[in-house]
């Protein structure tokens, strides 16, 4: 399994989001940059740390240009039940077959547990910024909005 690198062009993957509403990335190509993060699993405390994080710098997500997606293997049931419980306003799609993470060749931690890695894409569907940390939760959104900042200032 290869491993998506910053330069690469980033995978159409495509599923079913939180809401039933089916999205795919290239939908975003051309309009959006996209801010895609992998995550073990909804409920835990790393993961629900990480995804508060995102939800309440959603608003600077959003001035900058960006649409936040995240993705785990969990049912779409369970994102719907997640994302409601914790006011979570971005897409969440469900991976369940882990297609999605093979797509991008998210490594897993330790050999067992789902990466949690973000990727951030430009408009033109390039892999500009890759994250990659188990336990930095938080630190997976200072640097995505970081990067995600830098290209508005490339694009004004």
């Amino acid at each position: 399994m290869a491993s998506i690198q910053i330069g690469d062009q980033a995978p159409a993957i495509s599923g079913v989001s939180q809401t039933g509403q089916a999205v795919s990335l290239a939908e975003f190509f051309g309009q959006k940059v996209v801010v895609l993060y992998f995550y073990p699993q909804d409920n835990t405390p790393i993961c629900t740390a990480e995804a508060c994080a995102f939800r309440d710098a959603y608003e600077d997500f959003l001035a900058g240009g960006a649409v936040v997606i995240g993705i785990s293997g969990d049912s779409r049931e369970s994102h719907a039940q997640f994302a409601s419980g914790r006011k979570l306003p971005f897409i969440l799609l469900s991976d369940e077959d882990g297609a999605m993470r093979r797509a991008f060749g998210v490594p897993k931690t330790l050999g067992i547990l789902a990466g949690r890695v973000t990727y951030v894409i430009d408009k033109q569907g390039i892999v500009r910024h890759i994250f990659n940390s188990q336990f930095s939760a938080s630190k997976h959104v200072t640097e995505a909005l970081a990067m995600v900042k830098k290209l508005a200032t490339e694009a004004a």
